[in-house]
């Protein structure tokens, strides 16, 4: 009985630790998500594109922060573009935010096995804001 706990005993924590460590990388790609729609959001309401790239950047920035995402390299790219449905034409902000995690970071270990994380969002402008 004690060869068989043995034998299993690190094969059982073993699987538990990669579902907790799939389960870490999982929320954090969740948070990025979260991150480029809550840029994409703050981009839309901005005027002019230089205050969109900064307002998406923070936003997304801020976003990561509060959710203690803690990229090692991190980039945010915001795209302004023009789109025409049915004879109406509107402006769009397309921002997507890559994170490289590790899973050290989310399971409090050493600073291993680095994971990007992707997340994308499209956001209408709003059309009728003022100056």
């Amino acid at each position: 009985m004690a060869i068989e706990a043995a034998i299993v005993a690190p094969a059982v924590v073993a699987l538990i630790l990669v579902a907790v460590a799939a389960g870490r990388v999982q929320t954090a790609g969740g948070t990025v998500e979260a991150a480029a729609r809550s840029a994409a959001r703050s981009a839309s309401l901005a005027r002019g594109q230089v205050a969109m790239d900064a307002a998406a950047k923070a936003a997304a920035a801020d976003s990561m922060r509060q959710q203690g995402v803690n990229c090692r390299k991190s980039k945010v790219i915001v795209e302004h573009k023009k789109r025409t449905s049915q004879g109406v034409d509107w402006d769009t902000v397309e921002v997507t935010v890559t994170c490289e995690v590790y899973l050290g970071d989310l399971l409090g270990g050493p600073g291993v096995l680095p994971k990007t994380l992707t997340g994308w969002f499209v956001s209408v402008v709003d059309r009728y804001r003022g100056p």
